[in-house]
């Protein structure tokens, strides 16, 4: 896909391409991000279930993190977390 500018973008941002969120790096909308304790993680999924952004991904061993260039900070991996195995910090 070719490299699209803001002001290509349909009014309202109207999602008329179906699959090209891929496309867009949302992360930089963000004021907050999440960071994750693998300590206390126990690896029940639940932030990658219930993220709207479907930006969170599991590693290699099993820990779940999120892909920055996609995560808005909206936060709802933090409040879901049944062990509060994760928490935001203020972005730079």
């Amino acid at each position: 896909m070719d490299e699209i500018g803001w002001k290509e973008l349909e009014v309202g941002c109207a999602v008329v391409e179906p699959g090209n969120a891929g496309a867009y790096h949302t992360g930089s909308w963000r004021s907050d991000r999440p960071i994750w304790d693998f300590e206390k993680c126990i690896k029940c999924a639940t932030c990658w279930m219930l993220c709207p952004e479907a930006c969170i991904h599991q590693r290699a061993d099993e820990f779940y993190e999120a892909d920055l260039d996609y995560c808005k900070g909206c936060g709802i991996c933090v409040e879901e977390c049944p062990k509060q195995a994760i928490r935001m910090i203020e972005e730079p």
